[in-house]
């Protein structure tokens, strides 16, 4: 059974599922998406990581970072192994230093995690095959798939759009009163406010 690996496309409200949201891996090489519907909390866990912003208190997945490194306890990779009734399961492989071991995880957690540890992410051609699409992000494709599903534990798949939710406009906003917003957006832990000044600050960087 081969391995695909995968990288994180994005993430975005869904509009079909409320309180919940897409999140899209992508195969490194090749052009299907993986799309995955996941809850509230762990959007809010991949969305930070993914913008590169610190919240001022270490929210769960930080926590459990810090406390695995304290440890010398390391993730090596994130295996998303089955798909069952629209559901992914995965594991996460972690190293010691001495002994490798493998734990069982819900897949938003995982990711999550492999964002924080900056491991790879992993799944079958299997899984592929059966959940993978093909979409047109730059016309904000909005689609139904069997595999994007809710579980019983929140867990989504879905795609990135990047809209945002309070369509604020920053255009006419300079950059020191961008940064400033930017602070005083993270430390309330307004982390979707903070996304959309970090998206204008990248834009008028590039």
């Amino acid at each position: 059974m081969g391995k695909i690996k995968l990288n994180v496309l994005g993430i975005s409200y869904s509009q079909t599922q409320s309180g919940a949201y897409a999140l899209v891996l992508s195969e490194e090489e090749g052009n299907r998406r993986i799309p995955i519907i996941v809850g509230g909390f762990e959007a809010q866990a991949i969305a930070i990581e993914l913008e590169g912003l610190a919240p001022p208190r270490p929210l769960t997945h930080d926590l459990f970072k810090n406390f695995a490194e304290s440890y010398g306890i390391t993730i090596i990779e994130v295996n998303i192994h089955k798909l069952e009734d629209g559901v992914f399961f995965a594991n996460i492989l972690c190293d010691n230093g001495g002994q490798r071991m493998t734990l069982d995880a819900r897949t938003s957690d995982a990711i999550a995690l492999a964002l924080r540890f900056s491991c790879p992410i992993y799944t079958t051609d299997e899984i592929v095959e059966k959940a993978g699409i093909v979409l047109d992000f730059e016309k904000g494709t909005e689609f139904e798939h069997p595999g994007a599903s809710q579980d019983e534990e929140g867990e989504v798949k879905i795609e990135k759009s990047k809209k945002g939710a309070s369509q604020m406009d920053l255009s006419k906003t300079s950059m020191d009163e961008l940064r400033s917003m930017l602070a005083e957006a993270v430390s309330k832990e307004d982390y979707e406010k903070a996304s959309e000044i970090r998206d204008e600050i990248n834009r008028r960087s590039r």
